[in-house]
């Protein structure tokens, strides 16, 4: 079954290397919060690809399945969300994932690092890494769209 294995952490964007590479523009919306059923529409340099992804519980590790679908498709899925959604600029540092919230969310930065198995360990830490919440529900993307008020800080 597939499955991610992942950690999650709080940055100091201020830390990060400079210049950040080119962001991938996303913008994703919520079917379901459990299971997690989720549309997502990337933009990275002119091209872009949607998905649709099914997610089981959990935090640490849980199933995922996910899906590209036509971005037709996902625009059309994406109005069905309603405020279920939330906008970010992921950035890719190494085999890190940081991503960097827009909109309602602004001001939030999180950081993730997927593992190949659940027995293997987490690298060292970069610097700019500020503390783990991959236990902290606040911090799940489906928690987030629930929240109209800053709740991270």
């Amino acid at each position: 079954m597939p499955s991610e294995i992942e950690h999650k952490y709080l940055i100091q964007p201020k830390a990060l290397p400079r210049p950040l590479p080119a962001g991938k523009r996303i913008v994703q919306g919520y079917l379901s919060l459990t299971p997690a059923v989720r549309v997502r529409i990337a933009s990275l340099k002119g091209t872009t690809k949607a998905y649709l992804t099914i997610k089981g519980p959990g935090l640490r590790q849980r199933s995922e399945f996910e899906y590209e679908i036509p971005v037709a498709h996902a625009r059309q899925l994406m109005k069905l969300c309603g405020a279920h959604t939330l906008s970010k600029i992921r950035y890719q540092l190494g085999n890190w994932e940081v991503d960097q919230f827009v909109g309602r969310h602004k001001g939030l930065w999180l950081a993730e690092h997927e593992l190949p198995s659940i027995k293997a360990r987490m690298p060292k830490l970069p610097e700019w890494i500020d503390r783990e919440v991959t236990g902290d529900k606040r911090y799940v993307n489906t928690s987030l769209v629930l929240q109209q008020t800053a709740a991270w800080k």
